[in-house]
């Protein structure tokens, strides 16, 4: 289908201002389903960031001092204009990074949904009095007031999975908590991240208390981490990236939103219909390009062959084509994605699994593809593909799925499929990650539920009120009458 967005050749938001590079280079963006050429984005030197942050420092000093009401309806407007231009944002976005057009949409609107709930959530972001002869020796003349106050500038790292949405869950609860914000988005994803802070400055965004800064991380990546004007990150992205930001932002907060190699556990008693349907919606929407998307199953022998069936009928249900198109399976982000999950295919293939359906690729558009009878030998047993390829693993029973399930080197989301819930939480206690789902696929959300990895996937947590919390400090003033 043709293009029907015109090209956006981007600037950069500086202290209020769209402008150019100084240094007049430019990063062009094409389209992963197509190859056209969407439109291009500023390469900044790190002066250019120096001027960035130093404009964010200096904002900060007024905006942490408005009323919150103030910062409060800006966000409100902000969510506003996001759902006037859902449709002209959504576009943008399956283009740039191949997301089936209602998917889009519904980002967009989610935002928006998101934004309105920080900015309530934060209205209800107090403090507390302290007595001091609540301890024992302390004396009753003594109150503490504890009062959250922002950390200062914020730099939020953004995906291209969700360049809007998960953006924007980092600029909101910055901003209304008083910080400002230094916002590098991924370069794919970046027009679309663009767009969404058009909206927030033609809601009415103070100068300077957002800063969009795009280039090259080779040139201002570390520059961003390490500078000392920064005094937060929250990031999300792959976890050797996370674990690089992680090492050198050191005395700073950092939040990371890492990898995952969610497992699906499924027990002998598990309605097989209901877990397949969820298996493959965990494992397939977005082609797998999902920090949560399910990434490998354990099912028991006895129920296996049975389970297999059910997934491999649904999987062959799935539509290939284009974003445009609403298909199930679009293109992968680029060649070099399509490429390393090709080679967990071809290595698992090797090695003796069984191919089921799929192991088609065009481009970086690959069919969905399963493989049954995977062991821990296999790449594809332990690597995150982040592209439509799921394996199934054969246990005997429940403690061999979590001693599996626990040796890998993530710790993201787990789905656990059985009809005995009490079954199922005491496995849930077993298995080291952030969060587990009964009976259903392992998902971000509800945006207002914590969200969380362990191991390499992730540090800190996120959600609208842990988010809150996590860009806001405690200050405590001591009263002695």
């Amino acid at each position: 289908m043709a293009l029907q967005t015109e090209q956006f050749n981007a600037n950069i938001l500086r202290n209020g201002e769209w402008v150019e590079s100084r240094t007049g280079e430019r990063i062009s963006i094409s389209a992963p389903a197509s190859g056209v050429a969407l439109g291009s984005i500023p390469a900044l030197s790190q002066e250019e960031v120096n001027d960035a942050i130093q404009g964010a420092k200096d904002a900060q000093k007024i905006w942490k001092i408005r009323p919150i009401h103030e910062r409060v309806d800006l966000l409100y407007a902000w969510a506003d204009l996001l759902e006037e231009r859902k449709e002209i944002i959504g576009e943008l976005i399956m283009h740039e990074v191949a997301k089936p057009k209602k998917s889009a949409i519904g980002e967009v609107s989610r935002t928006a949904d998101i934004i309105r709930h920080t900015a309530d959530e934060a209205l209800r972001l107090n403090g507390e009095t302290l007595k001091g002869d609540q301890f024992k020796g302390g004396s009753s003349k003594k109150i503490a007031l504890v009062e959250r106050e922002p950390l200062g500038v914020v730099l939020a790292i953004s995906p291209f999975n969700y360049p809007v949405n998960l953006a924007a869950a980092k600029i909101a609860p910055a901003l209304v908590t008083g910080n400002t914000v230094v916002f590098k988005p991924a370069t794919q994803g970046s027009l679309s991240g663009i767009k969404m802070v058009e909206a927030l400055a033609d809601a009415g965004a103070p100068e300077g208390i957002i800063q969009v800064v795009t280039g090259r991380g080779s040139v201002i990546g570390d520059h961003l981490v390490e500078h000392p004007g920064i005094d937060m990150i929250t990031f999300t992205g792959g976890t050797t990236t996370g674990e690089r930001i992680s090492e050198k932002a050191k005395m700073i907060p950092v939040v990371l939103e890492l990898g995952g190699k969610d497992p699906a556990i499924v027990l002998d008693d598990a309605d097989l219909k209901l877990t397949a349907s969820q298996i493959v919606s965990g494992a397939f929407s977005y082609s797998g390009q999902r920090c949560t998307a399910i990434k490998r199953v354990f099912v028991q022998d006895s129920v296996a062959d049975q389970l297999v069936a059910n997934i491999k009928e649904l999987v062959e249900q799935l539509t290939v084509g284009s974003p445009e198109d609403d298909a199930d399976i679009t293109p992968v982000i680029d060649e070099k994605s399509a490429a390393f999950i090709q080679g967990l295919i071809d290595d698992a293939l090797e090695n003796g699994a069984t191919l089921l359906s799929g192991n088609k690729r065009q481009g970086n558009l690959l069919s969905p593809t399963l493989l049954d009878d995977v062991t821990p030998a296999m790449r594809v047993a332990w690597e995150e593909p982040f592209g439509p390829v799921l394996p199934i693993i054969r246990v005997k029973d429940a403690n061999e799925a979590i001693s599996l399930s626990n040796q890998s080197d993530y710790g993201l989301q787990a789905s656990i499929f059985t009809k005995d819930t009490d079954r199922a939480i005491n496995i849930g206690k077993h298995l080291e990650v952030g969060t587990v789902h009964i009976n259903a696929k392992t998902e971000r959300g509800p945006d207002h539920f914590p969200f969380l990895g362990v191991k390499k996937s992730g540090l800190g947590v996120q959600g609208i009120k842990p988010s809150l919390l996590s860009m806001t400090r405690e200050r405590v003033t001591v009263l002695n009458l």
